[in-house]
């Protein structure tokens, strides 16, 4: 092992003596280069693993709510949840590419009408995109960076593989994240057991899922809830719906 070492120390020495002595443009193009090769890997890696930690649920820890999660892989999730998820947050998240302009417009509509409610538009892939690797809070700055992210994961990674780091990496309660977990914490069973009823109700509460809880649903909650298995039986038809809930099937 020593013996390789050598070489090793050599190169290394001669890769800092070369970037030591470049300007201090070309020093920030290849800092710049470095950074973005880093981030090309780390979203490459996420087609096939998932994230040690997000960035939400760092914001959990130092919130003091804690963590609770477990992932699991779509073909382990009830498809009713992925459907649900689908009817309740995002209807044409097998049709665009991160972003739904049709619910941005109506959104901002809504919005300067109403001041005290406010309606978001924010697609399944954004709520990946933001959840995972942005810091919390609201800004331009933030906004930029998640329709760059958004449209990044929407480039290298399938509707399939959003979907699942969706369904394992949203928050589903103080200090809850993902389906297993949420499954295991409000029904005390696997993710793979819920039925139609219990994913609507997690679904539901999506919105504001510090606020509102499964195992203690209001009104508003259980109309929502309803409302949501509506819109399940009316999308889970479409054959894009169906061939992203493919591995999610057999449940």
């Amino acid at each position: 092992m020593i013996h390789y070492l050598g070489p090793v120390k050599e190169l290394v020495l001669k890769l800092w003596r070369w970037f030591a002595s470049r300007t201090w443009y070309i020093k920030t193009l290849v800092i710049a280069g470095l950074i973005i090769a880093l981030h090309w890997l780390y979203l490459i890696l996420l087609i096939i693993t998932f994230p040690p930690i997000t960035m939400t649920q760092i914001g959990s820890l130092t919130g003091g709510l804690g963590l609770k999660r477990d992932y699991v892989p779509l073909s382990e999730i009830s498809y009713q949840l992925g459907l649900a998820v689908m009817a309740a947050e995002d209807q044409v998240f097998p049709d665009h590419f991160g972003l739904d302009f049709e619910s941005i417009e109506k959104a901002v509509e809504f919005n300067k009408t109403h001041r005290r409610t406010k309606h978001g538009a924010s697609t399944i892939s954004q709520q990946v995109a933001k959840n995972v690797f942005l810091w919390q809070g609201r800004s331009w700055l933030r906004k930029g960076f998640e329709v760059y992210f958004t449209f990044m994961i929407e480039l290298l990674w399938t509707k399939e593989r959003i979907l699942s780091m969706y369904l394992n990496t949203i928050e589903m309660g103080p200090g809850i994240f993902g389906a297993e977990a949420a499954s295991q914490s409000y029904f005390k069973k696997a993710s793979s057991k819920l039925t139609r009823s219990e994913a609507a109700l997690i679904a539901a509460c999506l919105p504001n899922p510090k606020r509102f809880h499964p195992n203690a649903p209001s009104a508003w909650i259980q109309q929502r809830q309803n409302w949501i298995m509506v819109q399940m039986s009316q999308i889970e038809s479409d054959e894009d719906v169906i061939a992203i809930l493919a591995s999610m099937y057999h449940r």
